[in-house]
């Protein structure tokens, strides 16, 4: 009776991650899951108790290394961008002077003629009509940059 309790364990253990992973569906699991699964084969074949949990945590090990950054990519595959997410690193033009401290300013996107609400990135007030690039997006704001007169003249 003794002998058949660490296999009641493991397997015990196999289906709570298997729970946790399927409630969670963030792959935090599922590599615990496949190395109790592995300790439970060991203890059903009367394996030590040390060999259990080391084939325990490598084989948890092993798999959260293979399988993680392959699993991923499929998870990640669902990521749609924004309108945020595509005026960052474009250019704009000021339509209104941009004054964070009076929190005032608008751009109006040269790729596509969106107008954004704006506030300069550092803090510096910037002047309508001057072509600025969004570093960022903070909340429905876009964060913009003067562009330096060195990269207007490549740009020319």
């Amino acid at each position: 009776m003794g002998e058949m309790i660490m296999p009641v364990i493991w397997l015990a253990a196999v289906v709570v991650f298997g729970i946790v992973e399927a409630a969670t569906l963030g792959l935090v699991a599922i590599w615990f899951s496949a190395g109790s699964l592995a300790a439970m084969i060991a203890a059903l074949l009367g394996a030590p108790l040390w060999l259990q949990i080391v084939l325990f945590l490598a084989v948890s090990g092993v798999v959260l290394y293979f399988a993680r950054d392959m699993a991923q990519k499929y998870i990640n595959r669902r990521h749609i961008k924004t309108n945020a997410d595509r005026i960052v690193g474009g250019e704009a033009i000021v339509i209104q002077a941009i004054n964070n401290e009076r929190a005032e300013g608008q751009v109006r996107m040269v790729a596509d003629g969106q107008i954004w609400t704006a506030r300069s990135a550092d803090g510096e007030s910037i002047p309508a009509d001057t072509i600025v690039k969004v570093s960022d997006i903070a909340g429905v704001k876009a964060m913009v940059k003067r562009i330096n007169k060195e990269e207007e003249q490549w740009q020319e």
